[in-house]
């Protein structure tokens, strides 16, 4: 009797021990992989100028890039004829920044998310 307890104790902790290192080797990845989606209603229009494709993202964060090289990044409250206000910037929540159109050399948005 005795020897069929030790027979089954070990066959218990056999089986135990495959459980855990099968779960243990599965990456978490597979596990819980997030999904990558475009944003919805967001895109650049090349036929169109800096300005009209900056209308589209008003209420959108952006990150603009002047041609001296500074990168500005806000949310696009107001685009006029030759500014563009920028306000919340990041880093400096507290400010806003006036930007003149003709010097802007690059938009950059958001246009993929995770999706969970």
């Amino acid at each position: 009797m005795r020897k069929k307890s030790k027979i089954l104790a070990s066959l218990k902790l056999r089986t135990a021990a495959i459980i855990i290192l099968v779960f243990s080797t599965i990456p978490q990845a597979v596990v819980a992989a997030p999904k990558i989606v475009d944003v919805e209603g967001v895109s650049y229009n090349v036929n169109a100028s800096v300005a009209d494709n900056l209308k589209s993202f008003i209420g959108a964060n952006v990150s603009v890039t002047t041609d001296a090289g500074k990168t500005f990044s806000g949310y696009v409250k107001e685009v006029g004829i030759h500014l563009i206000h920028l306000e919340k910037l990041q880093g400096k929540e507290h400010f806003d920044a006036l930007i003149r159109i003709d010097n802007i050399s690059a938009i950059e948005a958001r246009f993929r998310e995770y999706q969970r």
